[in-house]
């Protein structure tokens, strides 16, 4: 089972359109004789498991047949086909190490007469079947073959290029297809014979020079097994460089020509590299950031990143010269559920109605399908900018469009981060948005026990496992780094990859030099999501790139520890009112029963500032502490939902934020978390307070864009296809100018909440007003400013945050919703009650509040003192007071 805390809501696309992409399987003709299921597994050229009962003196064989026709009929099959005969065996060590969860499967090999029809047999219809001595059919099933094709073509393979490649002006064509019976480009209103390697799988052409900028698509003759039967598949190129409008077809395209460079990329002049310890990383989704900003000439795509005095690059520009070192783009790659062209509006006037109304949410659902907005978790072509926020997107305008971009937000003092999603596929089997699975079927999707396409992601999930599915990544993540100088790379479920193809991804931009690509591979920052569940959690399958084991590697996972302890609850509580540190647990109850009664109130709170505290030392394992119980103990003795709260081993291993994409805004959680008569001054203190759990910690961190300005979603916790009513970003001043109260969230998502939701949202006093949005604004950019100018937050082990960071008034007399952080030269005092705080503490020398807030933006913590020996700290303030 997921734990709440541990889904990704943005690439769920909802139910309905996974089961809508799920491939149809024939029904069966018994329960053991099942050709549409594929429980045999062919794990390499010699080796085949099938965890089927074997039967007596039963004989085993893999039955193939070129162009298909198996099929059971009166208990046998109807055809004979050609047959490798199969003996028992036993799998290897090595083989049990490289398939753990095949460990107990019994194993056969292939009969060592019938080795040279291997490869054949791979290009066909296969059935593995089990016969009784006197030949009666006893079991039948399809055959799982990317094993096999590993074995026999991976090593080949992986060294090839694939896609277009120019040399001399002529363009070469390469996919990789072993399996296909017959592969042909179709291309300038011809079919051209492609030309197979039989060492590696590949099909290749080489044209003259007039192919250049031409659209092209192969033909790929195949056997599909979730359909059964021998299909040709017109698809277009999985290592597209360009595209036509809407994906229909790939384009011959040279992304080193020179046509498709804006003025001055070659000589591009980046912003200082940030390591990724220090990095603070602002999230922008393309389209939310300026399709509302009227001062943007270019609203909803590339371009608007170059308009220098609209509002939200001049914000953008503040949060820069503040300290934001990076921008993480969401999916910006083809996007495979948006309409290239449509930018349309929805057909009724959502201003219309009331704040609590349900008619904003009907209009934005039915025009979701259709419209121009999608978060992007729903990867077509994983090498291809996304046309839709593109001037023309039928071309390569798309390719020079994100580089200007990304030009832009460099000469902004932004470097960019690119949020890739390589864990699934829009779709898979023979839909129309599958590509690999049509090209090589069964290949690049993991693939269950049946043979079925796991799900787990909530689309159809890849097999980074395998080979030329662990080359795409690396290819293609070193193509965006190499041809559109992107800076970083956020990876989507990144703990639905082998540790092994991150890190191969970290080994192949480590090769890239300024001399020879352009770029300095090694300044590129890598970070994830390294949750664990579904079929591969546990490391059943591969060693994962989760939290745990990615510690040490130098690329950081998303922590959830301390989000979870600052904001309260988590993201699927029956009740959203469950509070935390931050929200008023037990110093500011909101009267919901879910808080549990006074005593159980302190207690969580006290658990929470621990989780808090690991949290700011950068979720180090190793870090001693006392709790507040009293106890020394490490960061990883902290308990976080049964999992140590600390598994760093240096600083930058994990990635602090309190709120993303995902999951309600972190306005919109305190809204349901606060009591509702909480001022909005407050409201913005404590935004201001929680965002700097994050900012001030060792480690990255990362906030939402917007979330210093009060960005509201109207309470939606899941509005990856919302549209722009409910997630466009509002730079300037006005009604529900911080998105509040624009209707009740859409219900496939949010009705359940609905009833918590609705008062809230018919409360004026909960809309942001101006002073409120700029007094936020303006305190967490001071804050940014300390976190980035002072060393003290960027320390570069552990054993220099042993020495330098401690908790002095931790234990059982702590006070209530107050953290107390010495760091160096530095005292940061959190104090998230309601109430003014003194904090008694010893200290040999003077302390004065720091000069960026003594003589910053926030009134309040101007008031902040140090006097013989006690600190004193405005309600919902963070103050930071360095030793004289």
């Amino acid at each position: 089972m997921i734990r709440p805390s541990l889904r990704r809501t943005a690439a769920v696309v909802a139910a309905a359109l996974c089961a809508a992409l799920a491939p149809a399987v024939p029904a069966t003709a018994a329960p053991d004789l099942d050709l549409g299921a594929s429980q045999a597994q062919w794990i390499d050229r010699s080796t085949v498991v099938w965890k089927e009962q074997a039967t007596g003196t039963a004989t085993r064989q893999l039955v193939h047949a070129p162009r298909g026709g198996l099929t059971v009929e009166d208990g046998d099959l109807s055809d004979a086909g050609h047959r490798l005969r199969l003996t028992p065996s036993a799998l290897t060590d090595a083989q049990r190490a490289k398939y753990p969860h095949l460990k107990d499967y019994p194993a056969f090999t292939v009969d060592p007469r019938d080795r040279d029809r291997v490869r054949a047999a791979l290009r066909g219809q296969l059935v593995a079947t089990q016969r009784s001595a006197s030949g009666e059919l006893l079991a039948a099933t399809g055959v799982q073959i990317p094993g096999a094709l590993d074995d026999l073509y991976g090593t080949d393979a992986a060294r090839t290029t694939l896609g277009p490649v120019f040399t001399g002006g002529r363009p070469t064509l390469s996919v990789w297809a072993p399996t296909a019976r017959a592969v042909a480009l179709e291309l300038g209103g011809r079919t051209h014979r492609m030309h197979r390697d039989a060492r590696t799988g590949v099909w290749s052409v080489t044209g003259p020079k007039s192919w250049a900028g031409e659209p092209y698509r192969y033909a790929v003759t195949v056997w599909a097994p979730t359909v059964r039967k021998l299909v040709t598949n017109r698809v277009t190129d999985p290592y597209s460089t360009a595209l036509t409008t809407d994906s229909r077809r790939s384009l011959a395209v040279d992304l080193d020509d020179p046509r498709l460079a804006p003025p001055g990329w070659s000589a591009l002049r980046k912003p200082a590299p940030v390591p990724l310890r220090a990095a603070r990383i602002q999230e922008l989704h393309i389209r939310d950031f300026s399709v509302a900003d009227r001062t943007n000439r270019h609203p909803g795509g590339y371009l608007a990143f170059t308009d220098r005095r609209s509002a939200g690059v001049r914000h953008l520009r503040k949060l820069a010269e503040a300290g934001t070192s990076y921008v993480h783009l969401l999916p910006a790659f083809d996007i495979g559920t948006i309409p290239e062209r449509r930018r349309d509006t929805p057909d009724c006037d959502p201003a219309a109605h009331p704040a609590d109304s349900e008619q904003q949410q009907e209009c934005v659902t039915r025009g979701a399908a259709d419209d121009a907005y999608n978060w992007g978790y729903d990867p077509l072509h994983h090498t291809v900018p996304e046309g839709s926020y593109a001037t023309d997107p039928d071309g390569p305008r798309r390719t020079v469009e994100f580089r200007r971009m990304v030009q832009a937000l460099n000469r902004t003092g932004l470097r960019t981060v690119m949020d890739v999603v390589y864990n699934h596929t829009v779709a898979g089997g023979q839909h129309n948005t599958s590509i690999l699975d049509r090209i090589v079927p069964g290949y690049y999707q993991r693939l269950l026990a049946d043979g079925s396409v796991a799900t787990s992601t909530c689309c159809a999930n890849t097999a980074p496992e395998h080979t030329m599915m662990g080359k795409l990544v690396v290819d293609s993540v070193v193509t965006w780094a190499r041809q559109y100088k992107v800076d970083g790379f956020r990876f989507d479920l990144m703990g639905h990859h082998p540790k092994a193809n991150i890190l191969a991804v970290r080994k192949a931009l480590d090769a890239l030099t300024p001399a020879e690509d352009g770029v300095d591979g090694k300044k590129i920052v890598l970070y994830g999501e390294g949750w664990n569940f579904g079929e591969v959690a546990d490391d059943a399958r591969f060693p994962q790139a989760t939290q745990r084991n990615m510690a040490g590697t130098g690329i950081a996972t998303f922590s959830d520890r301390a989000r979870d302890a600052v904001r309260g609850g988590g993201p699927f509580d029956e009740d959203p009112r469950v509070q935390g540190f931050a929200s008023g647990l037990f110093t500011d109850p909101n009267g919901s029963p879910a808080n549990g009664t006074r005593a159980e109130q302190r207690a969580r709170l006290r658990h929470a500032q621990d989780l808090i505290k690991v949290g700011l030392t950068g979720n180090l394992a190793d870090f001693t502490f006392t709790d507040s119980s009293g106890t020394r103990v490490k960061g990883s003795d902290v308990d976080y939902n049964g999992a140590p709260a600390g598994y760093g081993r240096a600083p930058g291993d994990a990635l602090a934020y309190a709120d993303a994409h995902d999951n309600e805004t972190l306005y919109d959680a305190l809204a349901f978390k606060l009591p509702q008569r909480t001022t909005g001054a407050d409201r913005a203190r404590t935004q201001v307070l929680t965002m700097a759990t994050a900012a001030l910690s060792q480690g990255p961190a990362l906030s939402q864009a917007g979330t210093d300005l009060l960005r509201s979603k109207s309470l939606d916790r899941n509005s990856f296809d919302s549209g722009d009513w409910f997630n466009a970003i509002h730079f300037g001043c006005g009604p529900a100018a911080n998105g509040f109260g624009r209707g009740l969230p859409p219900a496939a998502d949010n009705k359940a909440k609905w009833p918590y939701a609705k008062p809230l949202l018919a409360d004026p006093a909960l809309r942001a007003t101006c002073p409120d949005i700029r007094a936020a604004g303006a305190a967490y950019r001071d804050l940014l400013r300390i976190a980035t100018s002072e060393k003290s937050f960027r320390l570069a082990t552990t054993d220099a945050v042993q020495s330098d960071l401690s908790f002095p008034l931790s234990g059982t007399e702590e006070t209530p919703g107050v953290i107390t952080m010495r760091l160096g030269t530095l005292l940061v005092i959190f104090n998230a009650s309601p109430d003014r705080q003194e904090q008694h503490l010893t200290t040999a020398r003077p302390y004065r509040l720091h000069p960026v807030q003594a003589h910053g933006s926030d009134p309040v913590v101007k008031t902040a003192t140090h006097t013989h020996n006690t600190f004193t700290v405005p309600a919902r303030t963070v103050a930071v007071f360095r030793a004289d």
